[in-house]
C-alpha cells in the first residue's frame, strides 16, 4: 500500500498543473504605440514578439511582450549574436525603479559570471548598436504586479544581410536594488530561447519534453532510488540478525534491491533521453547526482558476481566495500530525488511534503529497529559477561576442590 501510494503521489507530482507557465501566447502585430509588420508567439512563458525589419539600413524595430510573476520581479528580452543561450546575450530588463516605482528598461550584458552567480548583475551599455529602447505596461495594470503584461521595445542596427537572430527572454521574482536576481529553473524557463529568421518568421526553438516522459522519469526514480533501495538496505540491516528468519532476509534484500535497481536504471535511461532531446537545458547538480547513483548501483550489481565465500579471507574486505558503496548509493539517490523536486518546480509543494512523510516513516521505523538492535546487543553482551563469570567461578571452585 505504501509503495502504491508513493508511486501515485510522485506521478501526480510530476504532471504539469497546466500549460500556462510554458505555453505560447497569441501574437499580435499591433501595440499601443505602433503596428509592426510581423509577429510570432514564442514557445514559452506566453511571450510574443513583433517586429519590422528595414533591409535598406539593416535595422530591426521590435517589441517583446511578456508578463511579470511577482510585484518585485523583472522581465527581460534580448539578442545573442553567437548562440541561442543566455550566456553572452545582450538584454533589456524591465522592472520597477526601487526609488520612484516607475517602470525601467535597463541594458545588461549576460557574461559567464552571471550564470555562475559569481557577481551581481550590473547594468552597462550594450556593445551592439541599440538605437532606442523603452518599456511600458499593457492593459489596465498601472504598476508592476503578478500577471501584469509588459512590452519591451527596442530598435537595433544589425549586420548587413544577417536576418537569422537568436532571441532570449526570461522573468524572475526579485530585483535587489537595480540588479535582477536569478530566474526560476523550470524546464520552460531554461528553454526560453529561439532562433528566428526575421524575414520569413521561421523559428527554431528548443524541443519540449512531453509530460508523459517527465512523469515516467520522476515516478521511476522516486520509487527506486528514493524508496526501494533504502527499504532493501533496511531489510539487510535489521532482518539479518534475526536467527528465526534464516536465509529469508537475504532473498528479501536481493529481490528488493534488484527491483529498485532495474526501475532506477529505466528512470536513468529516460533522463538521458530527456537530456539529449533538450540541448541547452542542463541541470548539472541533478545530472551529476544521477550519474553517481547509477554508477554506485551498477558497481553493487557487478560486485555480486565476485562475492567471496564466507570462508574466504577476503570476505571481510568485500563486505566493507559492499556496505560503503551501498549506503553511499542510498544517500545520493535520496538527495537526488529532492533535487528532482526542485528541478520540477515542486520544492515547496504538497507532493514533496508527501514524499518527506513517506521517507520519514521509513526512517522512523529504522530508528526504532536500530534502538531495539542495540538494546538486544547490550543484553547479549551482559548475558555473555555473566556466563563467563559463572564459568570462571566454577573453574575456580573445581581447582580448589582438587587441592
Amino acid at each position: 500500500m505504501l509503495l502504491g501510494s508513493l508511486l501515485q503521489l510522485v506521478a501526480v507530482a510530476v504532471l504539469p498543473a497546466g500549460a500556462a507557465p510554458g505555453a505560447a501566447g497569441r501574437c499580435t502585430a499591433s501595440t499601443p504605440v505602433k503596428t509592426y509588420d510581423k509577429c510570432i508567439a514564442l514557445p514559452t512563458q506566453g511571450a510574443t514578439l513583433a517586429w519590422t525589419y528595414d533591409a535598406r539600413n539593416a535595422t530591426l524595430d521590435a517589441a517583446f511582450t511578456g508578463s511579470f510573476i511577482s510585484p518585485s520581479g523583472w522581465v527581460a528580452w534580448g539578442v545573442n549574436t553567437d548562440a541561442p543561450a543566455m550566456t553572452g546575450a545582450r538584454v533589456l530588463a524591465a522592472f520597477s525603479d526601487p526609488s520612484t516605482g516607475a517602470l525601467l528598461a535597463l541594458p545588461f550584458l549576460l557574461s559567464p559570471d552571471v550564470k555562475l552567480q559569481a557577481s551581481p548583475l550590473v547594468s552597462r551599455p550594450l556593445d551592439i548598436p541599440l538605437l532606442a529602447s523603452s518599456a511600458s505596461l499593457v492593459g489596465p495594470a498601472r504598476t508592476v504586479r503578478d500577471g501584469a503584461i509588459v512590452t519591451i521595445a527596442a530598435t537595433i542596427r544589425l549586420s548587413p544581410n544577417r536576418t537569422k537572430l537568436h532571441f532570449v527572454w526570461n522573468r524572475g521574482l526579485y530585483v535587489q536594488g537595480y540588479s535582477p536576481t536569478i530566474h526560476p529553473t523550470d524546464a520552460s524557463d531554461l528553454a526560453s530561447h529561439a532562433t528566428v529568421d526575421i524575414v520569413t518568421t521561421a523559428t527554431e526553438a528548443s524541443p519540449t519534453i512531453s509530460a508523459t516522459l517527465q512523469w515516467a522519469h520522476g515516478s521511476l526514480n522516486a520509487l527506486s532510488w528514493g524508496f526501494l533501495l533504502p527499504v532493501g538496505a533496511a531489510v539487510a540491516r535489521y532482518l539479518r540478525p534475526c536467527a528465526s528468519t534464516g536465509p529469508t532476509w537475504f532473498y528479501a534484500h536481493a529481490a528488493t534491491q534488484a527491483t529498485g535497481y532495474t526501475l532506477g536504471a529505466a528512470g536513468f535511461a529516460l533522463g538521458l533521453v530527456m537530456g539529449s532531446s533538450s540541448p541547452g537545458v542542463t541541470y548539472k547538480l541533478h545530472r551529476g547526482l544521477g550519474i553517481a547513483a547509477a554508477t554506485a548501483g551498477s558497481l553493487q550489481t557487478l560486485a555480486m558476481l565476485f562475492r567471496p565465500k564466507t570462508t574466504n579471507r577476503y570476505r571481510k574486505y568485500w563486505k566493507s566495500y559492499h556496505h560503503l558503496v551501498g549506503y553511499g548509493c542510498v544517500v545520493v539517490g535520496v538527495v537526488n530525488v529532492f533535487q528532482g523536486f526542485e528541478v520540477m518546480g515542486l520544492g515547496a509543494s504538497y507532493w514533496k511534503l508527501g514524499y518527506c512523510m513517506a521517507l520519514a516513516t521509513l526512517i522512523g521505523g529504522c530508528v526504532a529497529l536500530e534502538v531495539n538492535a542495540w538494546v538486544v546487543f547490550c543484553r547479549r553482551q551482559q548475558e555473555e559477561k555473566l556466563m563467563r563469570r559463572e564459568v570462571e567461578d566454577v573453574v575456580v571452585k573445581d581447582r580448589a576442590a582438587a587441592f
